[in-house]
């Protein structure tokens, strides 16, 4: 069902059942799939590929060029996976030349005023709360949660089942399974309610905290702590995870919390 006072590109590809609201402007370039609802005064602009059964609530901006003065023009998109719901005011930006597309998967929460920057990765079953900003060429895996009013810097990584504390200025990556909080951020613990309620058993669960038992109380550095857990741990696909994902963190994870860091960031 579309109003007569929508305007949609003949260009566009709308699927079936698709309910648009007053005032929403559809450009062309443009895919939406069966049974998605898109409120009213929302833009979605060119290169924009929307799943099913998604919902977009009013004033969402899906698409727009970057925010990136290298950007030339290229043709990227904005990729909405099934099922994902965004809220009210919303900005999601296409890619650029360096990924060519931002990607929000399945079955995810986009809460109102968040900002989702080009080149973004955002994977499936993620929660993202009010206002949280993500700036360009970040990845969200798979059930990560980032609480409202968090600023994501450039480029960092945030491990699947991951738990980021509201308001967190995040510049470190984050392993998965964890819980960021404290100023400044810092390992808090593994995320055991959220895995709980995703079934893990406790067994799992255990075999998680151990591993970041040595990567973060051991008093071993990284790349000794990633070796004695090579050397010393069953293999598990947990152990795994969390090995690759540290090793290949070129911005590095955040630090255990210490007295002395808080100091500092107070000082400064």
């Amino acid at each position: 069902m579309n109003y007569p006072n929508t305007s949609i590109d003949p260009a566009a590809i709308i699927g079936k059942d698709v309910k648009i609201d007053p005032f929403t402007v559809i450009h062309k370039n443009v895919e939406i799939g069966d049974g998605t609802w898109i409120g009213s005064n929302v833009t979605i602009m060119e290169g924009a590929r929307i799943g099913k059964n998604c919902k977009i609530f009013p004033g969402a901006v899906i698409s727009a060029i970057p925010q990136d003065l290298k950007f030339a023009g290229e043709d990227t998109t904005t990729e909405i996976g099934d099922n994902t719901t965004i809220r009210e005011f919303v900005t999601i930006n296409r890619g650029t030349k360096d990924r060519w597309k931002t990607i929000v998967g399945n079955n995810c929460l986009i809460m109102a005023y968040c900002h989702i920057a080009h080149d973004c990765i955002i994977g499936n079953h993620c929660i993202m709360s009010n206002n949280t900003q993500l700036a360009g060429h970040i990845i969200v895996e798979d059930y990560a949660i980032l609480g409202g009013m968090c600023a994501l810097h450039q480029f960092v990584k945030i491990g699947k089942h991951a738990f980021v504390s509201g308001g967190s200025l995040v510049g470190k990556d984050i392993p998965p399974y964890t819980v960021a909080c404290r100023y400044p951020l810092s390992y808090g613990g593994i995320n055991s309610v959220g895995l709980k309620r995703r079934g893990f058993s406790a067994e799992r669960i255990n075999t998680i905290l151990d591993i970041y038992r040595v990567v973060y109380n051991s008093g071993l550095n990284p790349t000794q702590a990633l070796e004695y857990l090579e050397r010393e741990f069953p293999e598990s696909a947990e152990k795994n995870e969390i090995v690759e994902f540290i090793r290949n963190s070129p911005r590095g994870i955040v630090r255990r919390h210490s007295q002395e860091s808080e100091e500092e960031a107070n000082y400064q």
